[in-house]
């Protein structure tokens, strides 16, 4: 692939060639499927490289329950989620705007990206069996403490798992989590369930 079309592809998913410290989705699949050997610092050490890659590991665990299910009495899947799950892992890439950390120091600045937040909302989704987080985005002024923020998150549930108790249970998840990591002023949690997918 040329480099012409890697960038369209990167762009195509919401990321610049930036964002990834130089590297496509499709080169982190491929350093995922060599067992990240022989070891890449330049994505050990990105930050959105380590967001993707985590995202894409759980979309593999994922994808490795439901080829465990029984094909031959399933129908043919819907593969659209998968789709908006990896548009999601992209945006979850970008660096996005900078979150600034009280700090006791005037001379010393803490912040976290908001991409690195975008990530942990994603990884709520490990302590709510079922569900998967596809996007997620931060309303609100991010970059002044104190600001009031809302979560707006799309996830998907298995057919038959009741819809309002996962969404509950992700919101709880996600709440718990960004005030326990971050000095966000969360004053909502908007989950929308927009896919019910068959298998695990």
């Amino acid at each position: 692939m040329t480099d012409h079309n890697e960038h369209d592809e990167l762009r195509r998913l919401g990321l610049e060639p930036d964002d990834l410290d130089g590297h496509t989705i499709e080169e982190l699949s491929d350093y995922l499927d060599a067992g990240r050997t022989p070891k890449d610092l330049t994505i050990e050490e990105s930050p959105g490289c380590q967001l993707a890659l985590d995202a894409l590991e759980r979309l593999r665990g994922l994808g490795s329950a439901l080829m465990d299910e029984d094909a031959a009495a399933a129908p043919p899947a819907d593969e659209s989620w998968v789709e908006r799950v990896l548009s999601g892992i992209a945006m979850d890439a970008q660096a996005g705007r900078r979150i600034p950390f009280a700090s006791d120091d005037p001379g010393v600045e803490l912040a976290i990206t908001e991409g690195a937040v975008r990530g942990l909302v994603r990884a709520a989704e490990e302590a709510v069996p079922g569900v998967l987080v596809g996007r997620c985005r931060l309303h609100g002024d991010v970059t002044v403490p104190g600001a009031p923020v809302r979560a707006a998150i799309d996830a998907s549930v298995r057919l038959g798992d009741p819809i309002r108790s996962a969404a509950d249970r992700l919101r709880a998840e996600v709440d718990t989590r960004l005030r326990r990591h971050t000095e966000l002023q969360v004053v909502g949690i908007d989950v929308a369930i927009t896919d019910v997918r068959e298998g695990a």
